[in-house]
């Protein structure tokens, strides 16, 4: 069996040398076993991480990267990927034979998971750059936060309210510890509400915050783009979250929906096709309503960075980005510092 493995290694890398089969541009590898397939099947050694050191990503990613790499010739410096423990508890083996066993009545957690590390390494990032950005004197970081929820979103197959409450636990959980480093080093962080993190409209940021107790190291990247396509608010947004708008990012959308065709979600069609529902346009072409967005900015006294996040298929940016920048000076105006009437009042 072995051999016959080799020959087929190495048939696959004279192909390749020989430029039988064109240029290598994309590989797509399978790798299959069953041998825990049944969620029955006994928690063995290798299903725990202080055993086992890793999961499939060590079993299967090893195989598949060392593999690819043999046969192509290349060496791959990026991964992208997701993964997902899908049977997270297994019956304790009363005995065990290597990877196989006989199970009893108790049941364990399977703590192998390669996604959990990837999330604990992210996690701790995120601690090291509130430290680094109160080195730099930095007072707010800008970010997402993920959502274990967001796949939910059309609510079916149907999903209990339990399911959706475990997703705001699981985004305190992860978070607070975060926050905590936040508020230890004085730097806050503004959460950018937008599809596919846990806050990405009205309600779900009301309920984000209530998840963490609204505590002060957690606000809101104020971005009005994923806003109007959504048809929300981005001016009573402002008001009803004064007290948590950290950031503001000047960015427009355009909607596109009323010929009966064009839907909400985009279709899976691509920026600056007419076909969307909705795209990205360049600030002050699109739907926000920008005056009344900065006059309210004004009344909340919102003194913070106001930055240009330029984005639209459509345009040219060497035209399109200083015309936003341009546009944005002349409406970000400040408040007069007294009232227009005021002089009727005054004795002159």
């Amino acid at each position: 069996m072995r051999s016959s493995r080799q020959q087929v290694r190495g048939g696959g890398k004279r192909l390749v040398e020989q430029g039988r089969i064109g240029d290598v541009r994309h590989v797509r590898a399978q790798y299959l076993q069953d041998w825990i397939v049944d969620p029955e099947a006994p928690l063995s050694w290798r299903l725990q991480r202080e055993r086992a050191g890793s999961g499939a990503l060590g079993d299967i990613g090893a195989h598949i990267i060392d593999l690819v790499q043999f046969i192509t010739g290349e060496a791959l410096t990026g991964l992208s990927a997701m993964t997902e423990t899908f049977v997270k508890t297994r019956p304790v083996a009363e005995s065990a034979s290597g990877l196989t066993g006989v199970k009893g009545s108790d049941y364990g957690d399977v703590t192998v998971d390669d996604a959990e590390g990837v999330r604990q390494r992210a996690a701790e990032e995120m601690k090291l750059t509130a430290r680094t950005a109160q080195r730099l004197g930095v007072k707010t970081v800008i970010g997402f936060t993920g959502s274990s929820i967001w796949k939910y979103l059309a609510m079916f197959p149907p999903v209990s309210q339990e399911m959706v409450d475990a997703g705001y636990r699981d985004f305190a959980d992860r978070w607070n510890p975060i926050l905590d480093v936040y508020d230890e080093v004085g730097v806050r962080f503004a959460h950018e509400v937008h599809t596919s993190e846990i806050a990405y409209d009205y309600w779900t940021t009301v309920r984000t915050l209530e998840a963490i107790g609204n505590r002060p190291a957690f606000g809101l990247n104020w971005d009005p783009s994923h806003f109007v396509w959504q048809d929300l608010d981005p001016v009573g947004f402002i008001w009803d979250h004064q007290d948590r708008i950290y950031h503001v990012d000047c960015k427009d959308a355009k909607r596109q929906v009323g010929n009966g065709r064009n839907g909400r979600l985009g279709s899976h069609l691509p920026w600056a096709d007419p076909r969307r529902g909705w795209d990205f346009v360049s600030t002050g072409h699109g739907d926000v309503p920008w005056e009344a967005c900065f006059r309210m900015l004004n009344t909340i006294g919102y003194d913070g960075p106001i930055s240009v996040e330029w984005e639209d298929a459509g345009m040219d940016r060497l035209v399109g980005a200083p015309e936003a920048l341009e546009f944005v000076r002349r409406l970000a105006f400040d408040p007069p510092s007294a009232s227009f009437d005021a002089a009727f009042s005054s004795g002159g």
